[in-house]
């Protein structure tokens, strides 16, 4: 069983403050595809909300160990100035032990001067472990009680709830399965939760990767060692839920659905979907509870899913392209690597994940190199397939010899070189190879 959570936000006063609208904001979670179109839509409502003035910054702490980190931030930037109009500072607080005091000092005081809050890809456990004793979980309960709007999404989804699932310890390290303190941010308002991005996460291909990469088998473990009191929220990928706190009422957009689950039964929130949210505070709602359906295995997709999703494609070229390799199709092989890097510059347009694009962009050089290999080792396959014929002439030839019919022995040899199959007179008998080039 997890220990308890800290308890330090439970203790934060943020209604004493007398400048303190009468109201709550937004708090948006998101199961993946932050910086993707089907978020477009989303992100101008959110930020509507906060019209005539919002003040959007981008919190880049959950990356902040990748090299990359900086580029993520930039292509956040970008993505709020091309596609939502919207300008989106970077507050950069890479770690907490690796920033100056003036600096991290000056990114606090940023955050709490903005009303929207997005925080996105990383590890989700690096995030809070760099937050811990900082303002910051402070800072972004404040900026939600406050009217403002907090966006929580892939990797920080991870971190709002009451604990965090180390996805990477478990799915990469090998640790043994667990969950670790979360921000409790969800917990000052009263949810009870913890939340599962990538809830239907197909990379997996033939291995079970739902569940945040777990699957159902370890999923299952971690859930019983959750506390009985303790939801657990999944979101699919490219699908956000938005909890407005100042209705009361949650809906859920995107491409998936939302997945409310509890002591062996769930309720299933479909796109588009309006719910109130004393559902997600343990209370009564108007969907009924069912117990937690059998779970498919990624072979038996439900229909339609799988197959029209970024992976789904991937995965089907992938097979194609080892089906034309086995009949050895060259034409069908070549055009299906066209396809496939066609999907992969179309998926950077659409916005998909990077990380996404570069593990597929690997299985396309895996192919390159499956190919290549293929290609090297043809020579020996046209030896092998060539040699019964080749033996064939070879005693014609040296039977023309035995009867000094030098002629039409020539004329055999002549006919070999021509196909590119060298004859060698050795004192042991003849031998042959195929010229090189």
């Amino acid at each position: 069983m997890p220990h308890c959570p800290r308890a330090t936000l439970s203790s934060i006063r943020v209604a004493e403050d007398r400048n303190m609208a009468p109201k709550s904001g937004t708090i948006a979670l998101m199961g993946s595809g932050e910086l993707t179109a089907t978020m477009v839509e989303v992100y101008k409502e959110l930020l509507a909300k906060l019209q005539p003035s919002p003040r959007a910054v981008f919190l880049d702490t959950p990356a902040g160990f990748q090299l990359n980190a900086d580029l993520l931030s930039q292509k956040a930037v970008g993505y709020f100035h091309d596609r939502i109009q919207q300008s989106l500072r970077v507050v950069s607080f890479k770690s907490r032990d690796g920033v100056a005091l003036y600096e991290a000092e000056q990114a606090f005081h940023e955050l709490r001067e903005a009303n929207f809050v997005l925080i996105g890809p990383g590890s989700p456990t690096y995030a809070v472990r760099n937050w811990d004793q900082t303002p910051v979980p402070e800072i972004l309960t404040a900026c939600v009680a406050k009217g403002g709007c907090l966006v929580a999404a892939s990797a920080a989804a991870l971190t709002v709830g009451h604990f965090t699932l180390p996805v990477y310890e478990i799915y990469k390290v090998g640790q043994d399965l667990h969950w670790e303190e979360g921000l409790q941010i969800l917990g000052h308002f009263g949810f009870n939760l913890v939340v599962v991005p990538h809830w239907n996460n197909a990379e997996g291909g033939t291995h079970d990767t739902r569940f945040c990469y777990m699957g159902a088998a370890r999923f299952a473990q971690l859930e019983a060692l959750l506390p009985d009191d303790i939801a657990i929220f999944g979101l699919d990928e490219h699908t956000a839920c938005l909890l407005d706190l100042e209705t009361d009422e949650a809906v859920v957009k995107g491409l998936g659905r939302a997945v409310l689950r509890c002591r062996g039964a769930e309720v299933v929130f479909e796109k588009g979907e309006r719910f109130s949210l004393e559902l997600l505070r343990g209370g009564k709602g108007l969907k009924p509870w069912q117990p937690i359906a059998p779970q498919l295995s990624p072979e038996q997709p439900r229909p339609g899913e799988r197959q029209h999703s970024f992976w789904g494609v991937i995965h089907s070229l992938e097979a194609s392209f080892q089906a034309a390799l086995q009949k050895r199709d060259p034409q069908a092989t070549i055009s299906i690597l066209l396809q496939l890097d066609e999907r992969l510059w179309r998926a950077r347009q659409e916005g998909e994940s990077d990380e996404f694009i570069s593990q597929a962009r690997e299985i396309w050089r895996e192919l390159l190199v499956h190919l290549g290999t293929k290609l090297e080792a043809g020579p020996e396959d046209r030896t092998r397939y060539l040699s019964p014929l080749v033996h064939e002439l070879i005693d014609l030839r040296e039977r023309f010899r035995r009867e000094r019919k030098w002629h039409e022995a020539d004329a055999v040899r002549e006919s070999l070189l021509r196909a590119d199959i060298i004859v060698e007179d050795t004192r042991d008998g003849p031998r042959w190879h195929l010229e090189a080039g």
